[in-house]
């Protein structure tokens, strides 16, 4: 229907706004940013039908925040039907010698800091594969889920070997959340194939690389320093698959499809990307709710053939970034992992 947020069907009994209201930049890292009344900002988003919200354990101060929704959403007389997906990160550390108490003691800490009796949605992820104990974790979160605590379980930044072994272990995955755009188009090696197999869907962040898929950057100079670990994140991207120049060009390419259509360089991204197969949603960083109207322009855009092969003919000519989902980001040593920060639980 135009003009609206669509929806998607995870399960029969299961439905999200396949724009989903990320919670990364809400945590105390990027505070002096935000807005200064988050929830009703949450508000803002959920009766324009973005009504789904991702958060993690390791996103500071975030999971208290989006409880504080939950619970000023369930004192009105008509509340919202909203869904929370928050995350399980054990810290780098703590992997190869983790006990199924320590899973159960992060779950009951998420179910206190979002207020929830379930929680709706568990999305598990594991840094480092030569660790053992991956799958026999995953077990555990199945386990909390039998008992009611979890609703949907599912993965994150896993990539495709290792969702596998998760899947080949009887653990039904509902969803994995990976980073997918016109910039990273790793799931498309793999992933999304066996996600077809066993009936799971992408919830995908990254869409907009940071922002820089926008007109904001459509003819800029190259930057070569920059103010978050988000922007050094995705310009890292822009050199995996050619340089500044090439991504100049798809820049230009979405700028023409764009203008063509009334829109802006973000919505014609982010339709690429909700229109691949398995994609179930896509995850916005908006820091506020200054712009959320604007998001329901990506579901009245209807691209055509001649702007998808325009699409296809740019995309041929970039690189593919080396290795699976995330394997480049796995690399501590190397440029893509050298800028995370790896054990924020132990905080």
């Amino acid at each position: 229907m135009e003009g609206m947020i669509a929806r998607y069907p995870l399960t029969q009994d299961y439905q999200i706004s396949r724009v989903i209201k990320g919670g990364w930049q809400l945590s105390d890292g990027h505070s002096q940013e935000i807005s200064n009344n988050p929830v009703a900002d949450m508000f803002a988003f959920a009766e324009r039908g973005i009504d789904t919200f991702d958060c993690a354990d390791i996103y500071t101060g975030v999971e208290a925040m989006i409880g504080d929704f939950v619970t000023a959403n369930e004192a009105r007389s008509n509340p919202a039907s909203i869904r929370v997906h928050t995350k399980y990160v054990p810290d780098y550390d703590q992997l190869g010698r983790l006990k199924k108490s320590d899973v159960e003691t992060v779950i009951d800490r998420s179910l206190a800091r979002l207020n929830l009796e379930r929680l709706d949605m568990v999305q598990f992820h594991w840094w480092n594969y030569a660790a053992p104990g991956a799958v026999e974790a995953a077990g555990w979160l199945k386990d909390l889920q039998q008992t009611g605590k979890i609703e949907l379980l599912s993965t994150t930044n896993f990539n495709t070997e290792n969702t596998r072994e998760i899947l080949d272990a009887g653990i039904k995955l509902a969803t994995t959340q990976v980073q997918y755009s016109l910039l990273d188009p790793r799931p498309e090696k793999a992933l999304l194939g066996l996600c077809a197999e066993h009936d799971m869907h992408l919830l995908c962040y990254g869409t907009l690389a940071g922002g820089f898929l926008s007109e904001r950057w459509l003819g800029a100079t190259e930057p070569h320093s920059f103010s978050n670990r988000s922007l050094i994140k995705y310009k890292l991207m822009i050199d995996e698959i050619g340089g500044w120049d090439l991504f100049q060009s798809l820049l230009q390419t979405l700028d023409r499809i764009a203008k063509k259509h009334g829109v802006t360089i973000a919505s014609v991204a982010s339709n690429w990307v909700l229109a691949q197969a398995q994609v179930a949603a896509v995850i916005i960083g908006s820091r506020n709710a200054a712009h959320v109207d604007r998001y329901k322009e990506v579901f009245d855009l209807q691209m055509d053939d001649e702007d998808r092969a325009a699409v296809q003919a740019i995309k041929t000519q970039m690189s593919i970034p080396p290795d699976d989902v995330f394997d480049l980001e796995r690399d501590k040593t190397g440029p893509h992992g050298s800028i995370m920060k790896y054990n924020l639980n132990a905080q």
